[in-house]
Formats: C-alpha cells, sequence, structure tokens
C-alpha cells in the first residue's frame, strides 16, 4: 500500500501469528532483492479491551517505531478491506501511542494524531553540520521530529544534513527532520528524511508536525494544506491545546505471499 507513495507491507498479524526479526525486516524492505517499502506494518489483536487493533511500526532498517500517520490510514483501509473489521471508525494504539481513525466517504482517511507534545523555547535550537548551522524547533506527535524552515526547498540538503541531523546525538534516539517552506498561512510545501528510511515521497506525521510548529511561531492558519513530493496531505488543529487532525488518500498497490526459506 502507499499514501502519496510513501509505500508500505501491510502484514495481516490478526488470522496468523508472525514474528519478524530485525534482519528480516531490513531485507524484505530491499526494492531490487525484496519486497520493497518504507516502512512495515503489522496489524495485531487489541493489547486494551477500549481498542480495536494494536499494530507494530518498522522502518526499513528494522527498527521499530511507535508512529506513522500515512501508515495509519493504510492500516485502517487494511482492516476495511480484509474484513478484519467492518467499522468505519477504529481506535488504535502502537509502542508509543493512541489514534481514531474514519474512513471517509471518498475512502480518504483522517486520523486524530492526539495533541502534539512541545516544550516552548524562546528561540530554537541549533546544530552545525557541514560548518552550516540549522534552526530548528522539536516537536512529538508520537515520534520525534525537528522542523527546520527553508526558503527554497528544492535545493533544501534533505539526504545529506538531513541524514546527519537525523543521525546526531543531540537526538539519542534519532529523528525526522522536516524542511518546511510556507507559501500562505494556509499552504506549506514539506520534504522528510524520515529516520531509518531516509527521505520519503510523503510523510504523516512530519505533515502533522510542521503544521504544529508553523501555527505555534510562524501564523499558520487552523487548516492547512501540506505538498510533499508524493502529493498533498489536510492538517486541520481547530485548538491548539486538543487534537491536530491528519487527512490523505490511502492506496492499495498489490496483495502476495512470503514464504520462509
Amino acid at each position: 500500500m502507499h499514501g502519496l507513495g510513501n509505500d508500505f507491507m501491510v502484514v495481516d498479524g490478526v488470522r496468523q501469528l508472525i514474528s519478524f526479526t530485525p534482519s528480516q525486516i531490513a531485507a524484505l524492505a530491499k526494492r531490487d532483492t525484496g519486497v520493497g517499502f518504507d516502512q512495515c506494518l503489522i496489524v495485531e489483536k487489541a493489547k486494551q479491551p477500549d481498542t480495536d487493533f494494536f499494530y507494530r511500526i518498522y522502518n526499513a532498517d528494522g527498527s521499530e517505531v511507535g508512529q506513522c500517520g500515512n501508515g495509519a490510514r493504510c492500516l485502517a483501509r487494511f482492516v476495511h478491506h480484509y474484513g478484519l473489521s467492518e467499522k468505519r471508525t477504529l481506535t488504535v494504539s502502537t509502542s508509543t501511542t493512541r489514534l481514531t481513525l474514519k474512513i471517509n466517504c471518498d475512502d480518504t482517511v483522517t486520523v486524530d494524531m492526539g495533541l502534539p507534545q512541545h516544550e516552548a523555547k524562546p528561540k530554537p535550537d541549533v546544530l552545525i553540520v557541514d560548518n552550516k548551522p540549522y534552526e530548528f524547533q522539536t516537536i512529538s506527535v508520537g515520534n520525534p521530529h525537528a522542523v527546520i524552515l527553508s526558503s527554497a526547498l528544492s535545493q533544501a540538503p534533505v539526504q545529506t544534513a538531513g541524514k546527519q541531523l537525523s543521525q546526531h546525538p543531540f537526538f539519542p534516539d534519532q529523528c525526522n527532520i522536516g524542511f518546511m517552506q510556507i507559501i500562505s498561512p494556509t499552504h506549506i510545501k514539506l520534504r522528510v528524511y524520515e529516520r531509518g528510511a531516509g527521505e520519503t515521497q510523503a510523510c504523516g506525521s512530519g505533515a502533522v508536525a510542521a503544521v504544529a510548529i508553523g501555527a505555534l511561531y510562524n501564523g499558520l492558519a487552523k487548516e492547512v494544506t501540506v505538498s510533499l513530493p508524493g502529493g498533498d496531505l489536510l492538517v486541520h488543529w481547530p485548538d491548539v491545546e486538543k487534537s491536530i487532525f491528519l487527512t490523505g488518500s490511502a492506496s492499495f498497490v498489490y496483495e502476495g505471499l512470503l514464504f520462509e526459506d
């Protein structure tokens, strides 16, 4: 499946037992010798009585993370399409967060991403990479993000400086690095280096993080279109003290079977 080109291998772990190792995930993620994906999602039975499903998120390098906005939308359509649930509004949990997913009439999905966690600071943090300073604000939307303002997004060093910043000791668990260009109060452009995956065509949690930082510090509106290399997402934050919402597409590409050697 994919959400604006951010692609996933989604696996049913409800009707079968799945126990991939990190090295197996990394091998499957390779686009030349494996299935190929940015992240792997494994849907499992709920661990709490007030949720519908638990799911695991693995980066292409095999590391497990706790949040993915594009993946959450794909998860919602996956469980509905394969008859794991007939509900069009689902409550799911991951290792770090809890989400409400709503499948809309046009098959887009709206994700309640909860309240972003942010520590207000009088000025941005600064890290120096390749003798150039990068100012950024940090925020968590179930996973860590650093957002950098950019005036020329097409020239932003996402794959070079983005990678170095993501792996900088300042972030002990690594971090997703977003480069944001503000077009207007209702429109931003964004590129994201995702930890453990590299630059992807779209990053749902990155879009939410960028809009949240833009709303808190740069005068963004309550509803913002986020243009990523793979397409547009809509982020709605009606009240900065309450949940932020992400809406976008989730598409099926193909299905298959994996066989153990």
